[in-house]
């Protein structure tokens, strides 16, 4: 049965009480490099103005291991909620802890004013540079929607809780920041797929907040009913539909990647949406290709999505790099990509700030095999 969700104050702070009260379980940045549990991956060096915040409880890792998000603040009026990338998994094979296609624990990831792209907070001209943010790692293999424990095989249980620990990072922002004016959610690969919809959860917390979502490398999904069941069932996910009157007694094979924006746009009109993806995405076509739900065809995908999403009534912005490359929030192709005359940070910077934006898509993409293949 579908579980009722009201975002309001008063179920958000029922949720963090379900994962633990992390107070007192929070940790200055510098105390310690490590943000991770016990024999897991590091997530690398760890520069001041983090604080790391461990809910415990039922937030956890795939495999059990501890769960723990970061925090750095600085404007109390802009604040960001990023939700990390790295994979997903819906079989023994895929979620095998050793050998699957996801981050058990995240790690890669360098958090401090060296960092890259908009997690560069020592330059002036990242939009993010003065704002507080909240990030949320990923461990669970589920896109951040699930919640459910499943039994792949005797030997393999995967704890499919993404749901219940980006909720936290969401319950933080609202009660620690529920005066900002603006909120960015935004994500990139795994994490960008559930942007939207957590966008539209945001603007249940903080309906004073103008509410803007930026989904990158997450866009060549399409809606493919039978593996939205599917995979969607291993991982609970349709146990987490919010209960907005626009989900009311939607089907399980309807709750879709491209559906979270549609849903959540039709939900919270007031909700400023985007995505950013590059038009033959390797990663995003193995994936595609991999789960079952599409053909691997990413530049398709994201037109016809766009147009479907768009025909609901639901405005969404899109910019579309050429080449094959993976998201770029967390890189310096921020500040130097090009498309089609129009400068991706310049793009960036006035859509953060409130500006409505044109669509910027290349007319020669790279595809793969036609002899002219860029990258981003």
């Amino acid at each position: 049965m579908r579980l009722r969700l009201l975002f309001a104050l008063i179920a958000l702070a029922l949720i963090a009480a379900a994962c633990g009260d992390d107070g007192g379980s929070s940790q200055e940045a510098g105390a310690s490099d490590e943000a991770t549990a016990e024999d897991a991956e590091p997530t690398g060096q760890v520069s001041s103005g983090w604080e790391e915040h461990v809910p415990g409880g039922d937030c956890q890792c795939a495999d059990g291991s501890e769960f723990s998000y970061w925090s750095r603040t600085a404007s109390t009026d802009k604040v960001l909620l990023y939700f990390q990338g790295g994979g997903a998994c819906f079989s023994e094979e895929t979620c095998s802890f050793t050998d699957g296609t996801y981050l058990v624990q995240a790690d890669g990831f360098e958090l401090g004013a060296d960092g890259s792209g908009i997690f560069d907070f020592a330059n002036d001209d990242n939009p993010f540079a003065d704002w507080s943010v909240v990030y949320v790692p990923y461990c669970t293999g589920d896109v951040h929607i699930g919640n459910n424990i499943q039994e792949y095989s005797e030997d393999l249980t995967v704890n499919h809780v993404g749901f219940l620990n980006a909720n936290h990072g969401l319950d933080h922002v609202v009660e620690e920041f529920g005066d900002a004016s603006e909120v960015v959610v935004a994500g990139s690969s795994a994490g960008g797929v559930p942007s939207p919809l957590f966008g539209g959860l945001m603007a249940d917390g903080m309906p004073d907040a103008q509410v803007t979502v930026l989904a990158d490398g997450s866009g060549g999904y399409p809606d493919n009913p039978p593996i939205n069941l599917a995979i969607g069932g291993l991982w609970g996910a349709y146990d987490n539909v919010p209960d907005w009157e626009v989900n009311e007694d939607i089907p399980a094979e309807e709750w879709s990647i491209p559906g979270f924006f549609t849903q959540a746009g039709l939900h919270a009109p007031e909700l400023r949406m985007a995505r950013y993806d590059y038009a033959y995405d390797d990663v995003q076509r193995q994936f595609s290709q991999l789960s079952g739900i599409g053909e691997g065809d990413v530049l398709g995908v994201i037109e016809a999505t766009e147009a479907d999403i768009e025909a609901s009534g639901v405005p969404i912005s899109s910019y579309v790099a050429p080449g094959t490359d993976h998201t770029i929030l967390g890189t310096d192709a921020v500040y130097t990509l090009e498309v089609e005359g129009v400068s991706f940070l310049d793009w960036l910077t006035r859509y953060v700030e409130g500006e409505d934006v044109e669509d910027v898509a290349c007319t020669d993409c790279g595809e793969p095999g036609s002899g002219d293949e860029i990258t981003g």
